[in-house]
């Protein structure tokens, strides 16, 4: 995803410096004109913005605090934007680090596909000071066809988490039906039309369909960060005294697909191990 929105903000002219643990993924960007850095603080020593789109909680942690760590290089009042899907709990403590150095925090995760992030048309969900969000615009707009402030910092890490359970339990219902149409004897080419037109149907239903048919398991969302974002779900639910009965069962059924190799590929791939199973 950060790919596709740092060629989108090279687009628009936006003067960049990137960073990327794996060196090989950040040399591409050097040719469109950006500055590749050799750690978080040294792409961030000039920058008005800065932004990270990373894997996890601990992935976030170590770019803004860790050894070389972007909080502490950020120049005066820059504004940090955190786009990866991260807990509530996390981006609370990052926001009070932050602040303590005089920098808003905008916690910004996306909706939408790698296809999306290449082609600009990512939803930012943010959460933040108002002010912080209208000097940030311009460069959100580069990279996005909508842009929803949702209210202080962590509102937009809640939305995403509720957003990623919904397509968890989706992807891993689908992939339990799938399995079932194949073993019932029916056409599953009809089945799956009634299906999409009916009232399951559903853009997500409608692509994990064609991608499960197919088996075409190219990475658009890796199967261990729905895992994840499944257990961040689960974890804020209960800190607002919900127990995500559906969340867990789904979480089970990618973590044993996880175990069985998957976890590197699309989500779509959940239902593999399902096949297998007699």
């Amino acid at each position: 995803m950060g790919s596709g929105m740092a060629s989108n903000l090279l687009k628009a002219g936006v003067p960049l410096a990137v960073y990327n643990r794996t060196q090989s993924k950040a040399q591409p960007f050097a040719a469109k004109g950006a500055r590749v850095a050799a750690t978080p603080a040294d792409a961030v020593k000039e920058a008005s913005i800065i932004v990270s789109m990373l894997a996890d909680d601990d992935a976030s942690r170590a770019a803004w605090l860790g050894k070389n760590g972007a909080l502490a290089a950020a120049g005066p009042g820059a504004i940090l934007i955190e786009s990866s899907t991260a807990s509530p709990a996390w981006i609370a403590e990052l926001s009070a680090r932050a602040e303590e150095r005089g920098h808003p925090l905008l916690d910004a995760p996306v909706t939408g596909s790698r296809a999306q992030s290449e082609g600009g048309q990512l939803t930012f969900l943010v959460g933040g000071p108002a002010a912080a969000l209208k000097a940030a615009t311009p460069v959100l707009e580069a990279m996005s066809k909508e842009i929803v402030h949702l209210g202080p910092v962590g509102s937009g890490a809640k939305m995403k988490l509720i957003n990623n359970f919904l397509c968890g339990v989706q992807v891993a219902s689908l992939a339990e039906a799938m399995v079932w149409i194949e073993r019932s004897g029916l056409d599953r080419a009809k089945a799956i039309d009634i299906l999409k037109s009916g009232a399951p149907g559903s853009p997500l239903l409608a692509a994990m369909s064609t991608r499960m048919v197919n088996r075409d398991y190219t990475v658009n969302f890796l199967l261990r960060l729905l895992s994840k974002d499944m257990l961040y779900a689960s974890n804020e639910a209960a800190a607002c005294n919900v127990d995500l009965k559906t969340g867990e069962p789904s979480r089970a059924l990618m973590e044993a697909a996880i175990a069985d190799g998957y976890g590197e590929q699309d989500m779509a791939s959940l239902v593999e191990p399902l096949r297998k199973k007699k």
